[in-house]
């Protein structure tokens, strides 16, 4: 019986023998040092050890229904793997520097937010973005005033509670957010960048971790009610739903790949000009416009939508994994975990997922969807953040509406952070 289960097991599609024996090669490499820090070794290391961690924690009876499922469980599991100096020092700053320096994130996410928005109804994907940004800076707002307040009642005081703890968690992620907001502190105060750095990453890292949790169980207690829209933010009608992709074809989503890849680059090309504005953000406002006034063609949009589909099934497992890998030390993490630290980033998580949940509905979204593409969004560590909480909850296709809030609440986050500074500490 144990033989035949065995036998008949399979992790994403392969067997379980034959996974088996792929992660004993990869074990002898890493235990003899012979590991390609390049694309090919890393992404076959990060690809095996998030199909494995995704497998197992979707299987782990209190992780799978309370703690995020496989999502959260890839991330702690490859952190631990880190951590515990397992997997060495040298594989850490590779994968780091391959996941962020060396462009898997901005492969991974120029897919998803490129396609997810092609693939929308032209009708639904504008009166939605009229909705959504309203909902995600209130709650932004509601949120800072709340970490304030309960940071007063705690005696942390209302200025370090919302710029140490708050704002870093809404500033959007560690390279558009932290290390900027860094500097701003830093010069504000007269104090070392990586002092500031090392204050504020902890709050950015544990907001993560109960946001990535927040959304799975949004979405557990919401799910087949009726304020859950099933990964859509408004109602919507027959025509507007996303009508299924023909076969998947090789030189179709190649085709997908290039226009994605060139969005990517007219995004870089608006930021080298705006700096201050992300390459993420003018992705997104760039789609949306072409999307609007119906410039791509129908078959690059299917093609666009395949390879979105292609990239999410096979690396979204992947990058959780370099997410723990590379940016999750828990260390740091059970260092801060005071009890004062941990209610106001509970605080954060809380108050922003029902304030957007509330706001959402009165501007006709579905509260569901709203709470975990704004709230627990708007509290993630940016492009990966927003992967981990998607992927928690089985709603990839908001990315492009997780981005859009965390990259402009983001922004002004770093704009008010260097006008307080000077005020709140």
């Amino acid at each position: 019986m144990i033989s035949q289960k065995f036998w008949g097991t399979k992790i994403s599609g392969v067997s379980l023998p034959l996974y088996v024996a792929m992660m004993v090669v990869l074990a002898a490499t890493i235990a003899l040092n012979k590991l390609p820090l390049n694309m090919l070794g890393l992404t076959l290391m990060l690809v095996l050890f998030g199909h494995l961690f995704f497998y197992i924690g979707n299987r782990l009876p209190i992780v799978k229904s309370y703690l995020g499922g496989g999502s959260v469980f890839t991330i702690f599991a490859s952190a631990a793997l880190a951590t515990s100096g397992i997997i060495s020092a040298p594989i850490v700053n590779a994968t780091k520097t391959f996941m962020n320096d060396n462009g898997l994130l901005d492969f991974y996410i120029a897919a998803l937010i490129v396609g997810s928005i092609l693939g929308m109804n032209r009708n639904l994907l504008l009166k939605a973005a009229v909705r959504f940004i309203p909902v995600s800076l209130a709650a932004m707002i509601i949120g800072f005033f709340s970490v304030g307040l309960v940071g007063m009642i705690l005696g942390v005081g209302f200025g370090h509670a919302v710029m140490f703890i708050s704002m870093p968690m809404m500033a959007g992620g560690i390279g558009a957010g932290a290390v900027p907001l860094s500097h701003i502190y830093a010069q504000g105060l007269g104090v070392s960048s990586g002092t500031m750095f090392s204050e504020i990453i902890p709050a950015i890292t544990l907001g993560n971790v109960l946001a990535v949790i927040g959304a799975a169980l949004i979405a557990k207690v919401g799910a087949n009610t009726k304020y859950d829209g099933h990964g859509v933010l408004l109602p919507i009608s027959e025509d507007e739903k996303t009508k299924p992709l023909r076969t998947l074809d090789a030189t179709q989503i190649g085709v997908g790949m290039m226009i994605a890849f060139t969005f990517f680059l007219l995004g870089t090309i608006l930021n080298y000009f705006v700096p201050k504005v992300h390459t993420y953000a003018f992705i997104i406002i760039l789609v949306i416009i072409f999307k609007a006034f119906n410039w791509v063609p129908k078959q690059l949009e299917e093609s666009v939508v395949m390879f979105n589909k292609v990239i999410m099934g096979n690396l979204t497992h992947a990058v959780l994994a370099g997410i723990g890998l590379a940016l999750i030390n828990l260390h740091v993490l059970a260092q801060s975990l005071t009890w004062k630290f941990v209610i106001l980033t509970l605080t954060s998580v809380v108050v922003m997922g029902i304030a957007s949940a509330f706001i959402g509905k009165l501007f006709g979204l579905y509260p569901v969807e709203s709470a975990i593409a704004a709230g627990m969004s708007d509290n993630s560590m940016g492009g990966t953040g927003n992967v981990a909480v998607l992927s928690a909850s089985n709603r990839m296709e908001m990315i492009a509406f997780a981005q859009m809030g965390n990259r402009m609440g983001g922004a002004l986050v770093l704009i008010f952070g260097g006008i307080l500074i000077h005020y709140l500490h």
